[in-house]
């Protein structure tokens, strides 16, 4: 069976596949992989694991993680002698035992964010396909989309489905090679795992039971990632804090408001306080892949809710953040020097200081993760750029948080790497350039030509 890559795309991008929806679209990428030839395995977001993972919340339970199914593919090639037995119905895989044959995971996430249909100029969940030249809106992108071509628009388009489609080519156009002997393998041969899994948007709930409960009969050696990195390789990815920020006043008629106590001011202060925190770390906390950026550790205050009526002073207060951790650093460091700077606020009103504001995780945190310019991975993706005529690229960081950090956590080195644009990930009309797609699954196919050779070296 021939891969039709602009064909899988389209109809991945057809599945809704928000969060706790992506069981039919892990179907759907199951069922192509058995036709194109791979053994397949399936697992299901595990709470248990997960509970025990410091990134979740602990009170993690069945109902919470219901619909989270990820699938993969495995194509063993070259020397790499029989083909593993599969557990396709999601059931624990055998014990993984010493194995000689290099495994590189080829990775991608189902999941995609909610889409408001009204900013968008087609459903969302339709895909269009647009000639050379031709963009649905007149946003501008800053790399991935400047040499548009033919593209296509659709939720996930650019993140990331169309990077799982470049995925599944890659690894059917390696298979070819090695069939038709355009690709010489070493002895030891290649196995590639196709991974499709859910829940990368909200934490990770796929890759984290993965790599905490290896569903395979064998480790991964490594991992390409293949978020929209236009074609260049991210080695560091930034981390963040969730934490809700809860302030209590004393509410009042808006007509001797002097009797209460306002949240509103009190917020205020803590958010002009959190900005010049960010400021400074801007300044104290520094990273040579992050020097490209104006603000390399944002804090973002994304919902407030105050108050419960126009006539009363406003006695509650509830605000949700998200801070940025720098590669090197970890969550529990961040927060407790915010909680530092929360506590000084407080401290300064006498209000607060009897009572005192409360700061608490809630969610998914994300752990920063890096690893080495000169790890085998990321030189095999270089080695692949150069492969296919497409210009090297020095590795750099991105100050958005992936599954690439749980590989990193469970010891398996992870480099970021796919097409299309982050400025259109989460947009309306998200939107990615078709040579882009086809461009990854040359440069993929062969980067992991290339990590075979280093493994054998």
């Amino acid at each position: 069976m021939e891969f039709d890559m602009r064909a899988f795309a389209a109809d991945l991008c057809r599945h809704r596949s928000t969060a706790g929806e992506e069981a039919a679209a892990a179907a759907f990428v199951a069922e192509r992989l058995a036709d194109l030839g791979f053994e397949t395995y399936a697992w299901d977001a595990d709470p248990t694991v997960l509970a025990d993972h410091p990134s979740f919340p602990d009170d993690l339970d069945a109902a919470t993680v219901e619909g989270r199914r990820s699938v993969a593919g495995v194509l063993e090639l070259g020397g790499a002698g029989d083909r593993v037995d599969a557990s396709a119905d999601g059931d624990a895989a055998p014990e993984p035992a010493a194995d000689p044959v290099p495994t590189l995971a080829l990775n991608g996430h189902l999941d995609v964010v909610p889409a408001e249909p009204s900013a968008w100029s087609n459903d969302p969940f339709e895909p269009v396909w647009r000639d050379a030249g031709a963009r649905p809106t007149d946003r501008p992108t800053e790399g991935g989309n400047d040499e548009l071509g033919e593209t296509l628009t659709a939720r996930g388009a650019a993140d990331m489905k169309s990077g799982v489609a470049a995925c599944v080519g890659a690894a059917v156009d390696l298979r070819a090679g090695v069939a038709d002997g355009s690709v010489d393998l070493p002895p030891s041969g290649l196995r590639l795992v196709v991974e499709a899994v859910a829940g990368e948007e909200d934490g990770g709930y796929g890759a984290a039971t993965a790599a905490f409960a290896n569903p395979y009969p064998f480790e991964r050696d490594a991992a390409i990632v293949a978020e929209p990195t236009e074609l260049r390789p991210v080695v560091a990815c930034e981390g963040s804090l969730m934490a809700r920020l809860e302030i209590d006043g004393r509410s009042a008629h808006a007509a001797t408001r002097w009797r209460g106590e306002d949240v509103l001011p009190r917020f205020e202060a803590v958010r002009e306080a959190f900005a010049d925190l960010e400021a400074e770390r801007g300044e104290s906390v520094s990273h040579p892949l992050y020097e490209e950026f104006p603000i390399p550790w944002p804090v973002v205050c994304g919902r407030v809710e105050a108050g419960s009526w126009a006539s009363t002073v406003p006695a509650t207060l509830e605000a949700e953040f998200r801070i940025g951790v720098a590669p090197g650093e970890t969550v529990a460091e961040v927060e407790a020097a915010f909680r530092e700077r929360l506590a000084e606020v407080a401290a300064a009103d006498p209000w607060l200081r009897d009572h005192p504001p409360r700061f608490e995780r809630f969610s998914v945190q994300f752990e920063p993760a890096e690893v080495a310019a000169d790890e085998p991975v990321v030189e095999a993706v270089r080695a692949g750029l150069a492969a296919t005529g497409l210009p090297d690229a020095e590795p750099r960081g991105a100050t958005y948080g992936a599954d690439s950090r749980h590989f990193v956590a469970a010891g398996v080195p992870a480099v970021l790497f796919g097409p299309g644009t982050i400025d259109e990930a989460h947009y309306p009309d998200e939107t990615i350039a078709w040579e882009q797609v086809e461009r990854a699954r040359a440069a993929i196919a062969a980067a992991a030509e290339r990590f075979a050779r280093d493994y054998a070296a």
